[in-house]
């Protein structure tokens, strides 16, 4: 299994890293494109400050670590979410998971997000206007990310798992010129693509220490124009533990789990992430979490509780990130277990 594990962290590293790229072109900045793949969905991940890699998780693991869904006291779980992001715009997200009556058949997933981005002005140059240009109505951009996954076990202690997502982007029409008739003449901008995540899940079998790696939104290079660019993959590695395994007699009421995580990603310099996640009973949780080197986001909190009603399992959560200049940030998710 070391050997196995040793393997596959070598093929993650080469992914990440050795990419058609030229050395220079890896050092650019800002080089990525549909950025709204990067943007946290799981209110209880982003309350952890997105320290997510190396944490069991339901569907919510589509988002973060595929393989991380593999393992669960549940066969599947529904959650949807809005996560209510600066500048007005809005994230709507969802996702599912189903394992077959044999176990051995791993686990099925399904994962969407739909961005809102509001109506925009559209406007085109005209110098018999005292500003050089005037506005020929709105525009609405849309962009999309639907997903299928599957994540299987293959021992007590390691997972694999992979999702495969239909990613569109529309930036809306773009006015070209007007005909004799003073018709606007305009061309829409929209691209599609697949893109790719994958990610490994691994129980060292020191009390509850966890380690995981993931690879997100691998794809090759697209364009709408004439410059290319590339999705925003991002490189994790992660490890997480209850630290109340340290501490028995407090076990059975109340865990602590610390999550740290170091990402690679392809457009801006690697980030430590840090958080954690305090429950009493299984039912109240609290969270926190920071990130650096970061600009505007401060630090993450949230908060969730799982009421089971009926015999159906449930979980709230709630996220809130304050942004600097910007809005604060407010992730709301609901989930059902079954």
């Amino acid at each position: 299994m070391k050997k196995y594990l040793l393997i596959t962290a070598t093929m993650f590293l080469a992914v990440s890293f050795l990419q058609p790229d030229t050395l220079a072109q890896r050092t650019k900045l800002a080089q990525a494109g549909m950025k709204f793949l990067s943007v946290p969905t799981d209110a209880r991940a982003t309350g952890m400050g997105e320290t997510f890699t190396a944490i069991e998780s339901g569907s919510a693991a589509l988002f973060y670590n595929p393989a991380t869904m593999a393992f669960g006291d549940t066969r599947g779980d529904v959650s949807a979410g809005v996560n209510k992001w600066i500048a007005d715009i809005n994230y709507v997200y969802s996702s599912f998971s189903l394992q077959p009556a044999d176990p051995s058949w791993g686990k099925f997933g399904a994962s969407v997000m739909a961005v809102n981005y509001g109506d925009l002005l559209m406007t085109v140059v005209d110098g018999t206007t005292e500003r050089g240009y005037r506005d020929v109505g709105t525009f609405t951009p849309t962009a999309i990310a639907i997903g299928v996954g599957y994540a299987n076990a293959l021992s007590e202690k390691f997972s694999v798992g992979g999702q495969v997502k239909y990613v569109r982007q529309n930036l809306g029409v773009s006015p070209i010129s007007f005909d004799n008739t003073g018709k606007m003449l305009t061309e829409e901008n929209s691209l599609t693509t697949l893109a790719y995540d994958f990610g490994i899940f691994y129980k060292t079998g020191f009390k509850s220490l966890n380690f995981g790696m993931s690879v997100r939104n691998f794809s090759t290079e697209i364009k709408y124009k004439e410059d290319g660019f590339q999705l925003p993959l991002n490189f994790k590695i992660g490890v997480a533990m209850n630290l109340m395994d340290f501490f028995p007699s407090l076990a059975n009421q109340h865990s602590f789990l610390l999550a740290v995580d170091v990402s690679h990603p392809r457009d801006y310099p690697e980030q430590l992430y840090i958080g954690g996640e305090y429950n009493f009973m299984k039912w109240v949780y609290l969270r926190g979490g920071v990130s650096f080197p970061n600009d505007e986001k401060e630090y993450n909190l949230g908060f969730g509780i799982r009421p089971e009603l009926d015999g159906i399992k449930m979980a709230v959560d709630y996220a809130y990130t304050p942004f600097g200049i910007f809005s604060s940030v407010h992730n709301f998710t609901v989930r059902f277990e079954y």
